[in-house]
């Protein structure tokens, strides 16, 4: 069941990393709508972050399954990154935000 949970965490972990990647790009990109819904998926994701007491649910729920509480004992990732993640995935998301931002600003500009 761990591995499971594990393989889960870690499939979500790639889609959100995903999603804030595409934050930036469809701004580039002149997609300032689905940048939106992007950053608003990403926003979500935080508000369950943050109802959880900074924790994903599935940190708790792979917790009854084992003692180990390194921090990456519920998802597969190097232990730094998963030690770092909500940080680094945070400072790049709201920079993608603020890339895609200026953009769609500056393309209201007239000119």
């Amino acid at each position: 069941m761990l591995r499971f949970i594990r393989t889960l965490h870690s499939i979500i972990w790639l889609f959100f990393v995903g999603v804030i990647a595409a934050v930036p790009v469809l701004g580039w990109l002149g997609h300032f709508r689905w940048a939106a819904v992007a950053a608003a998926v990403v926003c979500m994701e935080g508000l369950v972050l943050v109802a959880n007491r900074g924790r994903c649910p599935l940190t708790d729920l792979a917790a009854r399954y084992t003692d180990d509480r390194r921090a990456n004992f519920d998802i597969y990732l190097p232990e730094w990154l998963a030690r770092h993640n909500k940080r680094i995935f945070t400072v790049l998301f709201v920079l993608g935000c603020l890339f895609a931002a200026v953009l769609w600003v500056n393309e209201r500009r007239p000119v």
